[in-house]
């Protein structure tokens, strides 16, 4: 089963690891999300957000479809360009997850 890790999980680390009281890591953490996201949300079209030894954030533009298929009803639908987000990790990140399982 999937483990899940809130915001408030992310918070109370960062509270152990900088010695500060959770009420205050928790703002930092909040306010943190809230500009990544709004960073992202304004992105016209693209964007690209690098945090060095993590990763890559980017808003990136989809193309067009215009022949695409409903599966449930066979219609052929036009899909218009959107925006998508993908994340790319950093060396650091890839590094620990190709570490085996024990």
């Amino acid at each position: 089963m999937k483990r899940t890790v809130t915001k408030r999980d992310i918070a109370k680390r960062v509270a152990k690891k900088i010695e500060e009281k959770l009420p205050i890591t928790e703002k930092v953490v909040s306010a943190l999300f809230t500009s990544l996201r709004e960073v992202m949300a304004e992105a016209n079209p693209e964007v690209r957000i690098e945090i060095r030894d993590f990763g890559v954030f980017e808003v990136k533009t989809t193309k067009a479809k215009p022949k695409a298929r409903n599966p449930k009803t066979g219609e052929i639908v036009y899909v218009p360009p959107r925006r998508k987000t993908h994340f790319k990790p950093g060396k650091l990140l890839k590094e620990e997850l190709k570490k085996p399982l024990e």
